[in-house]
């Protein structure tokens, strides 16, 4: 039975619905808790769903924000500021989806709990909320990361009472948020296992591998020592552990075992619905993490409706109990949900921040300005130049290094490139390519590049990445234009030992201007470093799967082979500028 009862929170008083149970179509009943202000009138709602458990979310109430590296930050509590939303006049509740929590139900795989689309579930618990009489049946959502993601998955299905929603950090296309150009991201595993600063979904003795659910035991037997064939995979003890004993890890054996794209993270994805969603949408991202940038520019541009698009600062992790972004939700809300006429449709649909000037340019599409793609040249001596090389491979000898497995060897090797210092800024928005001709002695590899804004006394700040496992390295030619690279990641396919080949690596859109004195740095490796000034920004497990075998790498960058860097300078001013 649901629990009444007021609460002092700082100055403001707060009543709260505790433990209400919200039924599904199917039967099932989800545990959620509203937060209102005093009185009895009905106030428009905003709904957070997850799988990370309510109790955890009311630590907003008495858990000052922290930033990343405190050891206090909890990637988990995602659900907003539950004074703020209350102050403002929405009743916040928030639910925790079958499966997990205090909720009914089976949770099977990932955006498929129970077998039951999430999708459907929000809109059952959507209009149950609207339906209240604490609710004017007025409802937004609320919520980073993954409530981000269940944004979407909702306002697809069409509920009648949502009637806007805010999506902040969201992750949609389910592959690329799990593998970066074909190299497996450890951060997924920590979302749900409780690892390296999250606390994990609030799992219940009913969540299942779908996996285990689909397949005999003779294929997943199969299965499962096809992917221990890959040394990459057999050389990690994690994943070794996960393969054998998968009823101990369900979710997270479902994303090892599935390495390539197809129709298991198809299936619900929220780039490919987004076509479907008709309310008006906000899409907020702050830079630094480019793969969940990238999803977020898909999303805004298969968008229908009334759509913006804000691209932040880095750094990239935003504060846990998340906070920021609210002033622009609610203005957003108050418009949209409140009928307020505050101009915010008046304004440009697209606003990024442009990291060096620390401007703000605006425009009607990504990106705000026109961009033209220039190419800087690998050249001999670790330079990059506008110029090509114009020696052959005979004299312009290629660059390389050997990467031991980090089963031996601590030491991640790296090669680095970079440009004279610019004379005059030089701004760039978009996204673009790293075109790389390289030789190795494995069927496999991985190619990690960073760009780093390098001050002239050293400090500098990452820009934007790129990854591509090698046997990963076909093209989408219908939708690959120069410096945008499309991968289908549909199938592996190995790499000739000895041979050279042009391995084209996507850049994460990022959008940053280099002042004078600043130069561009490019680095090169198979495997990330431990630790620098960029990874202590992020969760502990926010790494790729290292490369499992030793491998010499030769990078050719010569008249015959080309290695450049394919970046979006801008043209002309944007809409606007702050």
């Amino acid at each position: 039975m649901a629990d009444f009862r007021t609460i002092q929170a700082g100055l403001d008083e707060i009543a709260v619905r505790k433990d209400l149970r919200v039924p599904m179509r199917d039967g099932v009943t989800l545990a959620a808790d509203a937060y209102h202000g005093p009185g009895d009138e009905p106030r428009p709602a905003l709904v957070a769903l997850s799988p990370y458990g309510k109790e955890l979310q009311a630590l907003a109430l008495t858990t000052p924000p922290q930033r990343r590296p405190s050891p206090m930050w909890d990637g988990c509590i995602e659900a907003g500021d539950i004074a703020r939303v209350v102050r403002e006049g929405y009743v916040h509740v928030i639910g925790d989806l079958r499966g997990s929590g205090a909720s009914e139900g089976e949770h099977i795989g990932n955006y498929n709990a129970g077998g039951v689309p999430l999708g459907q579930d929000a809109y059952d618990f959507i209009e149950w909320v609207a339906a209240q009489p604490w609710c004017d049946g007025s409802v937004g959502m609320i919520g980073i990361s993954y409530f981000g993601s269940m944004q979407v998955l909702a306002a697809a299905e069409r509920p009648p009472s949502l009637k806007a929603i805010f999506v902040s950090g969201g992750h949609y296309d389910f592959y690329e948020t799990t593998y970066h150009g074909g190299v497996m991201w450890f951060m997924p595993r920590a979302a749900r296992e409780g690892r390296g600063g999250d606390s994990g979904w609030a799992f219940t003795d009913r969540v299942r591998s779908r996996m285990l659910e689909t397949y005999s035991p003779g294929e997943i037997e199969e299965r499962v020592a096809e992917r221990l064939r890959d040394p990459d995979v057999a050389a990690w003890p994690n994943l070794v552990h996960v393969l054998n004993y998968p009823e101990n890890h369900e979710a997270w054996f479902d994303i090892v075992m599935n390495e390539v794209d197809g129709e298991w993270y198809e299936e619900r994805n929220p780039v490919t619905l987004a076509p479907n969603i008709d309310v008006p949408v906000y899409l907020q991202i702050d830079q630094g993490r480019g793969w969940t940038l990238d999803g977020t520019i898909e999303v805004f541009n298969a968008l229908k409706g009334p759509k913006k698009l804000d691209i932040g600062p880095y750094p990239p992790m935003q504060s846990r109990p998340f906070i920021e972004e609210h002033d622009k939700m609610f203005r957003w809300y108050d418009h949209w949900i409140k009928d307020i006429d505050n101009g915010v449709m008046d304004e440009p649909a697209v606003t990024v921040h442009v990291e060096g000037s620390r401007e703000r340019v605006t425009g009607a599409q990504w990106p705000p300005k026109d961009v033209e793609h220039r190419s800087l040249y690998l050249r001999p001596r670790r330079a990059l130049s506008f110029e090509p090389e114009p020696m052959g491979p005979e004299h312009a000898a290629p660059d390389g290094f050997y990467q031991a497995p980090l089963t031996v060897t601590d030491k991640v090797e790296m090669l680095s490139w970079s440009t004279a210092p610019f004379g005059e800024p030089a701004e760039m928005i978009g996204q673009g390519a790293a075109h790389l001709f390289a030789e190795i002695d494995q069927p496999d590899t991985n190619f990690i590049l960073r760009l780093w804004d390098e001050a002239p006394g050293g400090e500098r700040q990452l820009v934007t990445t790129a990854y591509l496992k090698a046997s990963h390295r076909e093209l989408d030619e219908e939708r690959t234009t120069e410096g945008n690279p499309y991968h289908p990641h549909t199938r592996a396919v190995p790499v000739e030992p000895g041979r050279i080949e042009e391995y084209v690596l996507r850049v994460y859109p990022f959008a940053a201007t280099f002042l004078p004195g600043h130069r561009l740095v490019v680095e090169l490796s198979n495997d990330e470093p431990l630790a620098d000034e960029h990874n202590a920004l992020l969760p502990p497990d926010a790494f790729h799967l290292p490369v499992g075998r030793p491998v010499t790498h030769k990078i050719y960058r010569d008249a015959v082979h080309p290695s450049r860097l394919v970046l979006p300078f801008t043209t002309r001013k944007a809409a606007g500028k702050e």
